[in-house]
């Protein structure tokens, strides 16, 4: 794959260099950038199939990067040290990130999954979707991509109910009464979900509370969702969602 390194410092330019040269021999590094004219300038002589793109660079963003370009048809990873900046827009169109420092586990795993993209040749919009997001309020998401096997499902938060964990995988329960399974963990969507206000009432368990009915007093605290399903409140979350649910 031939890919394309932007970041606005030259150490993490030569550390994920170093990183991709020993660990991701798939990868051909056809360029490096560190501002947004030259990483432009970059993406459109060399037409990459991957491209690493910091978020934070200096007075500009990577997003101003993907903005100017008029096609955007290759795979990007974000790289960032602000694991708040930008991060709830990219988490909601389901698109890979990395942390830094960057863990190369992480990083093996996010090329592997854009070259099985770039394989199969999926075709998405979540570029698109991701500059649509950036244009609303930074803590407010209205839709989220939902990464299925063979598609990516653009989904409205209302028509949520509630997610449920299966290991490292989540189901989505919709008002629709779709059940769809995205592989990534509750964790990520209670983080990403949290400010629109669902609660996570248990371990497994993240309820949209437009559809809570009752608290039932029964083995604790239930919630009584108005599809007559009943959702367990761990002892430890009890407090926080009893609290949610008087403000509502």
């Amino acid at each position: 794959m031939r890919a394309i390194l932007i970041d606005d410092e030259i150490s993490n330019l030569e550390n994920l260099r170093t990183l991709l040269e020993k660990h991701c021999p798939q990868v051909t590094i056809m360029a490096t950038a560190q501002n947004v004219s030259d990483a432009v300038d970059a993406i459109e002589k060399y037409l990459p199939h991957l491209v690493f793109l910091d978020i934070q660079m200096g007075k500009q963003t990577g997003f101003d990067v993907l903005k100017l370009l008029p096609t955007r048809s290759f795979e990007v990873i974000f790289a960032t040290a602000y694991d708040q900046y930008g991060i709830q827009a990219v988490k909601s169109a389901a698109l890979d990130y990395l942390l830094k420092p960057i863990d190369i586990e992480e990083l093996i795993n996010s090329v592997n999954k854009a070259e099985h993209k770039l394989a199969t040749q999926i075709q998405t919009s979540q570029l698109d979707f991701l500059l649509q997001q950036l244009k609303k309020p930074e803590t407010n998401v209205s839709k989220i991509a939902l990464q299925m096997q063979s598609e990516i499902r653009y989904v409205t938060l209302s028509e949520i109910i509630r997610c449920e964990a299966d290991n490292t995988y989540t189901h989505f329960f919709l008002s629709s009464n779709e059940k769809i399974l995205v592989s990534k963990s509750l964790k990520e969507y209670a983080d990403l979900l949290r400010p629109n206000g669902f609660l996570r009432t248990h371990q497994s368990h993240l309820v949209n509370p437009k559809y809570v009915k009752s608290w039932l007093k029964e083995d604790g605290g239930i919630l009584l969702l108005m599809s007559g399903e009943k959702i367990p409140i761990s002892k430890p979350n009890k407090d926080t969602v009893k609290q949610a649910l008087q403000q509502l």
